[in-house]
């Protein structure tokens, strides 16, 4: 009989860049967990905006880091997907935006901010708690971030049930899919290629359809702030 191959075996040089590497992407992951707090305090529209540009940022630098150390070269192309669209395209589109409708302002969210903070502590234990039994069945490396990304989709969900303005709720929801894709990194190394392309399309006509919405809403209401659409009725 034919003699079993040998199994690979990873030197001690690869397991501490590995070891470095992953120590990298826990801090990007804690730095995206700080600015979805961060988005929950902003008033300003412009902050919100800039906030989201930076998470988009962070999320790339993980993105990348995370396909370099692990050989996943599907992930540079979600990178840089994710760098042109998160970071550049739509921070643009939402900073003209902001400038054309003139509201910078946010009026005072539905729930106050100190209470706001403290139901994003309580879903953070939340989602760690809930990630705990997924991130043990995962075989990443990465799985470790797993209750940090979740933490990241409901904080960005509660940011857009507690405000008022359509903007923020849309970059609510953007940050949303940020925490879905750094969920997905995280348990088993992102969506397939194709999958994410129809997404990010799928979010880019949805962001500019938005666009023109709030021009609508605008025209019609002299505000952008949904408690004014209640007042519709059917004739």
């Amino acid at each position: 009989t034919a003699p079993l191959p040998a199994a690979p075996v990873s030197s001690p040089g690869d397991d501490m860049a590995l070891s470095y590497h992953l120590q990298v992407v826990n801090l990007l992951a804690a730095v995206l967990l700080l600015i979805s707090f961060a988005m929950l305090s902003q008033r300003r529209i412009i902050g919100l905006v800039t906030l989201f540009a930076w998470q988009g940022a962070a999320l790339v630098l993980s993105t990348g880091l995370v396909a370099w150390s692990t050989g996943q070269h599907h992930l540079y192309y979600s990178a840089a997907l994710t760098l042109a669209l998160k970071v550049i395209a739509m921070p643009w589109f939402f900073y003209r935006l902001v400038k054309k409708l003139d509201v910078d302002r946010e009026v005072e969210p539905m729930i106050n901010i100190p209470t706001t903070m403290l139901i994003g502590i309580v879903l953070v234990i939340f989602a760690f708690n809930l990630a705990l039994p997924i991130s043990q069945m995962s075989g990443t490396v990465t799985r470790s971030t797993l209750g940090i990304a979740m933490a990241c989709v409901l904080l960005a969900f509660l940011m857009m049930i507690t405000r008022r303005k359509a903007i923020t709720q849309v970059i609510g929801f953007l940050a949303m899919e940020n925490g879905l894709f750094f969920a997905a990194t995280s348990a088993s190394y992102g969506m397939p290629l194709v999958v994410e392309m129809g997404v990010a399309l799928d979010v880019l006509v949805g962001v500019f359809v938005l666009g023109i919405f709030f021009f609508q809403i605008r025209e019609t209401f002299d505000s952008l702030d949904l408690k004014h659409m209640e007042k519709l009725k059917e004739r």
